[in-house]
Formats: C-alpha cells, sequence, structure tokens
C-alpha cells in the first residue's frame, strides 16, 4: 500500500474487521445453539400420532416386546415418558401390535 498513510491503513482494516464481525453476529447470533438438546421427556400422550401398546418394566423386557412386535412387521419405538418407558406404534398398527404382544 504505497501512498497510504499507516493510520488511514489501520483504520480501514479494523472497519473491515468490524464489518466482519458484525455479519458473523447476525448469522450465527440467532439464539439457537448449534449443539443438540437433550431431549425432553413428556407424557405418553404428548409424542404425536404414536400410540402406547405396552408398558414394559425395564429395557430387557422391551428388547423382547420390540423383537415380538418385528417378528410381526409392526414397526415400534420405545419411548421414555414421565410415566415409565412406553412401546409405541402407528394408529394403523394397534390392533396387529396388541395381537401380537398377547400372543408372544
Amino acid at each position: 500500500m504505497t501512498g497510504v498513510r499507516p493510520l488511514a491503513a489501520l483504520v480501514i482494516s479494523l472497519g473491515a474487521v468490524g464489518v466482519l464481525a458484525l455479519l458473523l453476529r447476525w448469522t450465527y447470533g440467532r439464539g439457537r445453539s448449534l449443539v443438540a438438546r437433550r431431549p425432553r421427556t413428556g407424557p405418553p400422550e404428548e409424542y404425536g400420532l404414536l400410540v402406547p401398546v405396552a408398558e414394559p418394566s425395564g429395557r430387557a423386557e422391551a428388547e423382547r416386546l420390540g423383537r415380538l412386535l418385528t417378528a410381526a412387521g409392526v414397526r415400534h419405538t420405545a419411548v421414555a415418558t414421565t410415566e415409565g418407558l412406553r412401546l409405541m406404534v402407528w394408529p394403523a398398527d394397534v390392533a396387529r401390535a396388541r395381537a401380537a404382544l398377547q400372543a408372544g
């Protein structure tokens, strides 16, 4: 930078860094963290369309019942609710899931 005074170069550089800092703060400062939050547990009725079909007493029983549902071709998920562990299925699969669990 020939012919530019050192003080002017410093002011221009600090101005550019300031503009970049403001742009980055505006871009990434939306109040949302990039780190995922821990899932919040809720009552069994709070899981959208999923319907609870079983209340296993522990992880081992949930896995055993889950294997019965998988063998019957029923999609399921184990959910830790505020009322304990629940096996949840889609509404269309409730009858098949309950029949598979009673047969097993």
